[in-house]
């Protein structure tokens, strides 16, 4: 069952994945054996540099402490979005939202971890995705589309009543 979005919420306050991700990235530690504190250590210092900013262009997320890397997605790029979960990310309540774009890979360009609220974050990028597609509003002290096209038939006339004098004038 599916509940309804909390009005209070707001996708800007999604800054850092949820301190579950780190028992997540715990888990799959342990379960890499002899690589248990290797693992561990890097998934640790994932999760604590791992930043996550959304504005009104797009998303950014941020990771690593030796070798720092960024991405940056704006909504109109965005081609598709899915929610993935294995079983013991479920268990923790964690899904993986896979974001693509239309780069030629097959594999998603970013994927945001560590979110309670995935399924809102889901609707979001999808709300944004639609609204990056639609033509943008004009803007404020522009010509109105119906003067402007007005103005593109005159051109046009003039253009034409020109053609035809240098028409009649070569003849």
């Amino acid at each position: 069952m599916r509940l309804p979005p909390n009005p209070s919420w707001n996708i800007k306050q999604v800054e850092r994945a949820d301190s579950k991700l780190l028992g997540y990235y715990a888990l799959v530690s342990l379960l890499a054996g002899p690589a248990f504190p290797v693992l561990l250590l890097v998934l640790y210092f994932r999760y604590h540099t791992l930043r996550y900013r959304f504005d009104d262009e797009g998303i950014s997320m941020s990771w690593g402490i030796l070798f720092r890397r960024e991405i940056h997605l704006t909504y109109a790029r965005i081609q598709d979005i899915h929610l993935v979960s294995n079983l013991v990310e479920r268990f923790f309540g964690l899904a993986r939202i896979q974001i693509q774009t239309a780069s030629g890979q097959s594999d998603a360009q970013m994927t945001l971890e560590g979110i309670l609220e995935f399924e809102a974050v889901r609707d979001h990028l999808y709300t944004k995705l639609r609204g990056a597609s639609k033509v943008a509003p004009p803007l404020p002290g522009a010509a109105p589309v119906d003067a402007l096209a007005e103005e593109v038939r005159a051109v046009s006339a003039e253009l034409r009543a020109l053609r035809e004098a240098l028409g009649r004038s070569r003849g």
